[in-house]
């Protein structure tokens, strides 16, 4: 059994319109909804074997919180560049490309992509995975070499509304 955590970044700032869009950073409630969100896995004893995540500032500073809370070493976080603006299928192959010996993975991006993802790969029909929410996909499969479209199930699916709402 795999099981994928498909995190979208926490809410960025927009203060400066004028920034690259790499370079956002996370505002108050970013800061505000990832420490909690993270804390809600942590109470589940989600540990995850690998973190990986767009290096964007918004999607890798909200790896870094939720590696905190989790007890996953920062420095062991893997960025990878093709996250950031990955289409579906690249991330699936992402994925595919993780080595058997993980069981959790753990992938901070960035939407339209990952909620496209969650839906190819488990033929679910989530409307948005709003910032800082998590799907959480399992597949009944011993590698992720084996992961397709419509391979996984949705284990859950956790949104920062259900503390804040707004």
């Amino acid at each position: 059994m795999k099981t994928l955590y498909l995190v979208r970044h926490a809410k960025s700032s927009w203060k400066d319109e004028l920034m690259d869009d790499f370079e956002r950073p996370l505002n108050a409630r970013g800061r505000r909804d990832a420490p909690v969100i993270a804390s809600v896995l942590r109470r589940w004893n989600i540990s995850p074997d690998l973190i990986l995540a767009s290096p964007a500032n918004r999607a890798i500073t909200t790896a870094r919180i939720f590696a905190k809370v989790l007890g996953y070493a920062e420095d062991r976080i893997v960025t990878l560049m093709t996250i950031y603006d990955a289409s579906p299928l690249k991330l699936i192959e992402i994925v595919q490309q993780i080595e058997t010996p993980v069981e959790q993975g753990m992938l901070f991006g960035h939407n339209t992509a990952l909620t496209e993802t969650a839906n190819l790969l488990t033929n679910a029909s989530i409307e948005n995975i709003p910032t800082c929410g998590v799907v959480a996909v399992d597949f009944d499969l011993s590698s992720w070499k084996d992961v397709r479209k419509g391979s996984g199930t949705v284990k859950f699916a956790e949104f920062p509304k259900t503390y804040f709402p707004e």
